[in-house]
């Protein structure tokens, strides 16, 4: 069986020996390389299965590495060696491509974890099990691009940020993400942040030694040692309170937890996937959520269409739901056309687990195999689409006139107009940014 080659790029000398020592007791082969231009040449004449370079080259830097060997050898995972704290840069490799990062001082315990994981995911072959009951339905364009995305992301350890309307399937993005990688045999853990109490929080995530408080009859070993290896999927991130931010902040950064009661910290290695249905960006704004943890969880960020958006995934989705009522019911439901052509004119404003409401009521209720459009019982369409502009539309342009016609009052000097607006100057640049208003020139 041949051994597998890592590449390691360090312009320094005495790293480079450190590290070559290091993995080849790890029963690895190793080649050298002190900048971009001869590490570049030797990924062109050799075969690797994975790289490990510095962030500084002489004629370089590691992110340009990162974009070479994206583009000429998409399937070798790349991790930096980023100088400590340097978070900024560490994120925009991982924006790049990076399998991972580590940080000097190198700490080869986590260097060997690193290695091995990455090593593996190359030799991993990505999964999609179809007859999965996580599946994502659809073959609308929006749909087939989602796919794409988690194909592209599955296999690298970035953090990723979902973000998508209640009902949209934010879990099943995550859990596609874990069963493509490969982290896919070891845990996948959800829990929604704002189900936590409160004072119950860092003992969840983080466990507890038994007898470390009130209550604490017995060791728990908390959300992230049981995840493990795997993924661990913080839904609601948005409803997770300051001061529990900053805790979490930290162990992303150091990846290690200190249990409630425990003296020393426990290194982890867990991949970090959060969603939430709320704008985190606003809430930044706002000051209810941090912006260093909403750039440290968002390094990859991915948006779940609303079903009104891709209303022609509707059909096949409907018969994806109804196959699985008829199988739990030994039954046999099917949609006449009447009831199909109301739903894909309905605005589902709970999404897909709205359209999954609506059939099991009616074929609950129903004394036919067959649903009839009065089967459904669509509620009144309060959001829907009037005279080809949608509610949010409309919105939206009131308010761009309303800021238009306010800066234009004065002559666009914002502090003025924010106060005419009774906002702040802070708010009012966020709006226009978001707007995209500009000064007309």
């Amino acid at each position: 069986m041949n051994k597998q080659s890592v590449l390691v790029v360090d312009d320094e000398p005495d790293i480079r020996e450190l590290l070559e020592i290091t993995l080849m007791r790890m029963g690895l082969n190793v080649a050298c390389a002190e900048d971009y231009t001869s590490a570049t040449r030797l990924l062109q004449t050799q075969s690797f299965d994975f790289c490990l370079t510095d962030m500084k080259l002489p004629d370089g830097d590691g992110i340009s590495l990162v974009e070479f060997i994206q583009q000429h050898k998409p399937d070798m995972p790349v991790a930096v060696i980023t100088a400590h704290g340097n978070m900024e840069l560490a994120i925009k490799a991982m924006k790049a491509g990076a399998y991972d990062f580590v940080s000097k001082p190198v700490s080869l315990d986590k260097l060997r974890s690193l290695i091995e994981n990455g090593i593996q995911t190359s030799s991993t072959p990505a999964i999609h099990d179809p007859q999965s009951r996580y599946q994502i339905i659809g073959q609308s364009k929006q749909i087939i691009e989602l796919r794409n995305t988690i194909q592209k992301f599955a296999r690298n350890q970035a953090p990723v940020f979902i973000d998508g309307q209640s009902g949209t399937g934010k879990e099943l993005v995550a859990r596609q993400i874990h069963a493509q990688g490969a982290r896919s045999k070891a845990p996948f853990i959800a829990v929604n942040c704002g189900a936590i109490p409160g004072e119950l929080m860092e003992s969840e995530f983080f466990g507890h030694i038994k007898g470390s408080f009130t209550g604490a009859i017995q060791d728990n070993p908390g959300l992230f040692r049981a995840a493990q290896g795997g993924t661990l999927f913080l839904d609601e991130i948005a409803d997770l309170p300051l001061a529990m931010q900053v805790k979490l902040l930290r162990v992303i950064q150091e990846k290690s937890i200190r249990p409630v009661g425990a003296h020393h910290e426990e290194s982890i290695d867990v991949r970090i996937i959060s969603a939430s249905h709320k704008n985190l960006s606003e809430l930044v704004t706002t000051g209810q959520f941090r912006q260093d943890l909403y750039y440290r969880i968002n390094v990859i960020g991915i948006s779940v269409p609303a079903l009104h958006e891709r209303s022609e995934d509707i059909e096949l989705l409907a018969e994806y739901v109804l196959q699985k009522i008829s199988r739990e019911n030994n039954a046999s439901y099917s949609l006449h056309t009447s009831a199909l052509s109301a739903l894909k004119t309905y605005h589902f404003p709970g999404n897909v687990r709205e359209l999954e409401n609506i059939l099991e009521r009616s074929c609950a209720l129903t004394d036919n195999s067959c649903i009839q459009e009065e089967d459904l019982h669509l509620p009144e369409q309060q959001n829907a689409v009037t005279n080809g502009v949608s509610l949010l539309d409309r919105t939206t342009e009131l308010e761009t006139e309303e800021l238009e016609k306010a800066l234009t009052r004065n002559r666009w000097n914002q502090s003025a107009a924010a106060r005419q607006l009774g906002i702040t100057l802070r708010q009012l640049r966020y709006r226009c940014e978001k707007l995209g208003l500009t000064k007309k020139m």
